[in-house]
């Protein structure tokens, strides 16, 4: 489905010898490569990673490429460095541009979606012995690999502190190699290094700025203007003649207001001399790009601030000496490109060709000598956007699929080829659930964020296929509480909508929302740890009367074990199916635990508990289990399970679609037998590191939706 970016691209880096090739890494979407001859961006991750746990993968810190062949990139990735529970980062390599990838352990956490992600590339090779390789991690000082990445020590003549995981951490954030050559197959012996000040305090440094003239052996502070003592160097380039260009920052992260600074670094004697080129008190400074040498060098420096303001990319063609606005207040073909301007880039072969990130996706213009540049997105094919929740209509409907999403909200899509409009939200907002009524597609009922309005939690129901919307007059209890997208709605008829916050009684109302009436759905525990945990709603399509809720138990961890809840009043009551207590349902947490209800037969329930599949025909009296999907390798036996339009002939009257594990093969596996046999449907170079929404439709036979690790939402045929 085509949105076009919807998410925080944090680096944009083209090969240094080849500048017909570019990357992209994202935060939390893998990576892209730019395919020149038609204009998109090609995903070069959508085969790493499968199984509940391996979308922190896709979290894509830092790309570094080898100046003496074209074809290697190197990626490191992982999620966060902050949590209690972190995971090792992976280094991942490729000897074909990104299409095959082999990938070792690190040593170190790595902070893909933490803040500051989109800092300069903390991954770099020795241009001239590119086995060399150093790492700037967050909490762990400098690493080095002489090995091309396979391996790694601590560099311990910088540092041997470890900082202890909690909160944001910045650590070191470049090592640049002081080299015009590259190949010469001798190591460079002069590095420069770069250190936030929680690394700096935390290990007892005295500088910002490091510099070994031994490659690596021993380290000396290079003392920073007193101007910026304490700052954050979010970016340091090196010029072809030599001289550095760095940005410092007083606060750390993306969006940060100033004050901020770009100084010019060298030339002089003890290693250089420092000369200011731009202050600034109101913005911070975060993106830095040159092209160029002496006193013509181009400078493009992203501007950034929560708000929105008179300055996004400040650039100078005289080395610094003078400075002007080239992109607020200019010509923008669509998105305003506003935010997070924390990485900005000069074609290095088209200098009037500049790029820079935002919270959005990529912005560029092509023409930056003009005193009126024009703007526009360069995120064609590149979907960064995070389904929470998604519904295919029946056949004959006006809309093809409802997308539920972070950030973005929620979506009625008419076209998968075109960018919807038709959003009860159109701002800054996010979707978390959604329901239609099956016998009368044009009502729709969705819940989610407003996110430009406080956050505030909403509910919002149309009667034309989302060409109009009303806002729920109330919220039921405990909806306004909390804003997660564990939560679900049901429309079992037009008016009628029962929907179950996160951590709370479900409750329904008859009116549209004007009003809400508690049902008699048990209480849910806690499961610790500030896990939210919620009903899963689903009505009968059959009979409106009949609606169906499932509790997972919250957590693999409760011992609380997966129940359904069967009511025949339209969801007003609910009694226990002491079938599905007999089934003994494992527990498990909101993501890897589903249930979906055939629309072509009433009481045909199918539900998923992390573990296995289990199949009812009697609205839950009896359930049985399948024998077939399993945990296995520490993948989830059976994560999620959806319906689809049926193959013509078949003996069942859906196509199932499960995500889960079969004789250890974890996979997308389709039965169009009702369970009784299943093939995989998905492959090696589709598993999108997990997915936590897969959605089949109903006018296509074999088409299904999937979410990936925020890929937005990707479909087959």
């Amino acid at each position: 489905m085509k949105w076009g970016g919807g998410g925080y691209v944090t680096g944009t880096i083209y090969h240094p010898v080849n500048s017909s090739l570019l990357y992209a890494r994202t935060d939390v979407g893998g990576a892209y490569r730019w395919n020149a001859t038609n204009s998109t961006w090609t995903p070069i991750t959508d085969g790493i990673g499968f199984g509940p746990n391996e979308g922190r993968y896709h979290g894509v810190e830092s790309i570094a490429l080898d100046p003496n062949n074209d074809q290697l990139v190197y990626m490191v990735t992982g999620d966060t460095a902050t949590s209690d529970q972190v995971h090792n980062g992976r280094i991942y390599i490729s000897s074909d541009r990104g299409t095959n990838w082999t990938y070792y352990d690190l040593p170190f956490a790595v902070g893909g979606n933490d803040d500051g992600r989109a800092y300069g590339e903390r991954l770099s090779i020795d241009p001239q012995l590119p086995s060399i390789m150093y790492y700037a991690t967050r909490k762990d000082g400098l690493w080095k690999s002489t090995d091309s990445g396979h391996t790694w020590n601590q560099v311990t003549s910088f540092s041997s502190t470890r900082i202890a995981t909690g909160g944001q951490k910045y650590g070191t954030v470049q090592v640049l190699f002081d080299t015009p050559n590259r190949g010469t197959g001798q190591q460079t012996w002069v590095l420069w290094a770069t250190v936030s000040p929680d690394y700096v305090q935390a290990a007892g440094l005295t500088s910002s700025l490091y510099k070994s003239t031994n490659g690596g052996a021993t380290w000396t502070p290079v003392a920073v203007p007193s101007a910026v003592s304490g700052y954050h160097i979010p970016h340091m380039v090196r010029a072809g003649d030599g001289y550095f260009y760095m940005a410092f920052n007083q606060n750390g992260g993306q969006g940060q207001a100033g004050p901020g600074y770009v100084y010019k670094f060298g030339g002089g004697a003890n290693g250089g001399t420092w000369t200011q080129l731009m202050n600034s008190s109101l913005f911070g400074v975060g993106g830095l790009s040159i092209n160029g040498t002496g006193s013509t060098t181009r400078i493009a420096v992203g501007m950034t601030a929560w708000f929105d303001g008179s300055k996004q990319i400040q650039m100078s063609d005289n080395a610094g000496a003078t400075w002007r606005e080239v992109e607020a207040n200019m010509p923008h073909t669509s998105d305003s490109c506003k935010g997070w301007i924390e990485s900005v880039t000069i074609d290095p072969a088209n200098r009037d060709h500049i790029m820079h990130v935002h919270g959005g996706g990529i912005c560029e213009t092509t023409n930056a000598s003009s005193a009126t540049p024009t703007w526009s997105p360069k995120v064609n094919n590149l979907e960064e956007t995070a389904t929470l929740f998604a519904l295919a209509p029946p056949a004959g409907a006006q809309y093809k699929l409802i997308n539920a999403a972070g950030d973005i909200g929620p979506w009625v899509i008419t076209d998968l080829a075109t960018r919807p409009t038709k959003s009860p939200t159109p701002g800054w907002s996010s979707g978390n659930a959604v329901d239609l009524v099956w016998s009368d597609p044009s009502y729709i009922a969705v819940s989610g964020v407003d996110n430009a309005n406080n956050h505030t939690v909403k509910g919002f129901w149309s009667g034309d296929s989302g060409n109009s919307w009303s806002q729920f007059s109330s919220l039921p209890a405990g909806a306004a509480a909390n804003g997660s997208h564990v939560q679900s709605i049901a429309a079992p008829s037009r008016n009628n909508v029962i929907w179950a916050p996160p951590d709370s009684v479900p409750s329904y109302s008859t009116n549209n929302g004007a009003s809400w009436t508690s049902t008699n759905l048990p209480g849910l525990p806690a499961v610790g740890g500030g896990w939210p945990r919620a009903y899963r709603l689903a009505a009968d399509r059959k009979n409106p009367n009949k609606v169906y809720a499932f509790d997972s138990g919250g957590a693999d961890w409760s011992w609380l074990p997966g129940k359904v809840y069967v009511s025949t009043d339209g969801g007003h009551n609910f009694t226990l199916s002491q079938g599905s207590v007999n089934a003994n349902m494992a527990w498990e947490d909101w993501v890897h635990s589903s249930i979906f209800v055939n629309p072509n037969a009433e009481g045909d329930i199918w539900v998923t508990d992390g573990n296995t599949v289990y199949h009812s025909l009697d609205s839950g009296a009896t359930w049985v289990k399948s024998p077939v999907f399993a945990t296995a390798n520490g993948t989830k036996g059976a994560s999620k399970v959806t319906l689809g339009k049926a193959l013509a002939g078949s003996s069942y009257s859906a196509a199932v679609y499960v995500e889960g594990t079969v004789n250890g093969q974890w996979g997308i596996y389709r039965s169009d037998d009702g369970g009784a046999t299943w093939s995989r449907f998905n492959d090696d170079a589709h598993q999108f590191g997990g997915n936590t929404v897969v959605v089949g439709d109903w006018n296509t036979y074999g088409r299904i939706y999937v979410n990936g690790a925020a890929r937005g939402l990707q479909y087959s045929n």
